[in-house]
């Protein structure tokens, strides 16, 4: 859902501490695009082709609630959905009185825009994440995850470098952990479970986020690359670019409105989105954000 089309004042210019751990990725190359046949024609999973990656370390999570916390106590920073008074919430995790609901979008009515919503009340004005600092943080734009990367000295993961590091070494998988389903023998990932949009069962232990180390991690040391929170990724988003990628350490198209976002969500249900794999693209404008969206960074 976009929220608006303003943009946040920019953080302090002091450097910080990055504090989530770090998975040293080397140098290799792998098959990037969809191995399994599960692509979505619109998002552009194909034409599978060849990539080669320089070296980079990656964040073992999504950034925390208490590390954007360390950013906004140390700059002063106002996300996005601060400033601009609300952001987007599934129907079902909406704590708020009924006058905070400022939408409902026609083409997906389970999303609610509720006034007050923000990284700090993920579900409204009567919720907060005091019990939550080891959650992923949601309701953060592209653009305040580039301006906590500024402040951390980091930056962003391109979509082959999210990819790669998503696969953990298992170069045509469909998920972190190899072929198998999600619900094969236990649930390996934070997905949708019920009926999707009117009844979650929360069949894996939650109804919306998960904390960061939640399940088991891939081949390299990442944890929740796929459910949890969609991730934001550097690039521009075209659904054609595979055709014209680079073979190596692609950037992405040089033009486009909408940024690049991979991994899919808690919200994510075989019935409607299948995007909890670890070829499956989506995108949104650079200042929407939402509460099951958030980000892990990378640096050379």
């Amino acid at each position: 859902m976009q929220i608006g089309t303003a943009s946040p004042p920019p953080p302090s210019s002091a450097r910080g501490t990055h504090a989530i751990e770090q998975v040293a990725i080397a140098a290799g190359s792998f098959t990037m695009g969809d191995s399994s046949g599960d692509e979505n024609p619109a998002d552009g999973e194909t034409p599978r082709h060849r990539v080669r990656l320089s070296a980079f370390s990656i964040d073992a999570t999504s950034v925390t609630n208490d590390a954007f916390a360390a950013f906004v106590d140390a700059t002063g920073y106002r996300t996005e959905a601060e400033v601009f008074g609300y952001s987007a919430v599934f129907h079902l995790a909406v704590t708020a009185p009924e006058q905070d609901i400022v939408g409902v979008p026609p083409q997906t009515p389970w999303w609610r825009g509720v006034r007050g919503a923000d990284w700090r009340h993920p579900g409204g004005a009567g919720s907060d994440i005091v019990d939550r600092g080891d959650h992923p943080v949601v309701h953060v734009s592209w653009n305040d995850a580039q301006a906590y990367c500024a402040w951390a000295g980091r930056r962003l993961p391109t979509e082959a470098e999210w990819e790669y590091a998503s696969r953990g070494g298992l170069d045509a998988a469909k998920y972190p952990w190899g072929d198998e389903e999600v619900d094969d023998g236990g649930w390996r990932a934070n997905i949708f479970q019920g009926e999707f949009p009117a009844r979650n069962t929360a069949e894996d232990g939650w109804s919306t986020t998960a904390p960061v180390r939640s399940f088991a991690p891939n081949g390299f040391g990442l944890w929740q690359t796929v459910g949890n929170v969609w991730e934001w990724c550097e690039d521009r988003f075209d659904p054609g670019y595979y055709a014209q990628s680079p073979e190596t350490d692609p950037q992405g198209p040089r033009s486009g409105d909408v940024r690049v976002l991979r991994g899919g969500s808690y919200l994510c249900h075989i019935s409607y989105c299948n995007r909890y794999r670890n070829s499956a693209r989506s995108q949104n404008t650079p200042d929407s954000s939402m509460g099951n969206a958030g980000f892990r960074t990378v640096a050379r």
